[in-house]
């Protein structure tokens, strides 16, 4: 991608999800996190600007819960989101855990 976007560092990952569109409820992988948001590995059609609901599994740990908004689909492949509600403790819990990450690659 040419035109970064991004405003948060992002962490590679595998974390199990489940997401609930206009249309569809699926399993999904996530394959890339930050504070702001993700990239899902995913069957199930999406559109851009689509309000999903988001639950992420992390290792160890209860669920996170969040409202995401597709902003870029990957046909067949899957689809990124920006985060677009969450309780703070979701928040401050998924903080924690790409902090942790990141510590963990570096060393």
């Amino acid at each position: 991608m040419v035109n970064e976007r991004r405003r948060a560092p992002r962490i590679k990952v595998d974390l199990v999800a489940r997401w609930e569109g206009v249309l569809n409820q699926e399993q999904a992988h996530i394959t890339d996190l930050s504070i702001t948001g993700c990239f899902l590995l995913s069957g199930g059609k999406v559109e851009a600007k689509e309000l999903v609901r988001l639950e992420i599994e992390l290792p160890g740990q209860q669920p996170l819960y969040f409202w995401a908004e597709v902003v870029e689909v990957a046909t067949e492949i899957g689809f990124a989101v920006r985060f677009t509600a969450m309780e703070d403790e979701d928040k401050k819990r998924l903080s924690k855990f790409i902090n942790s990450q990141m510590v963990q690659k570096s060393n």
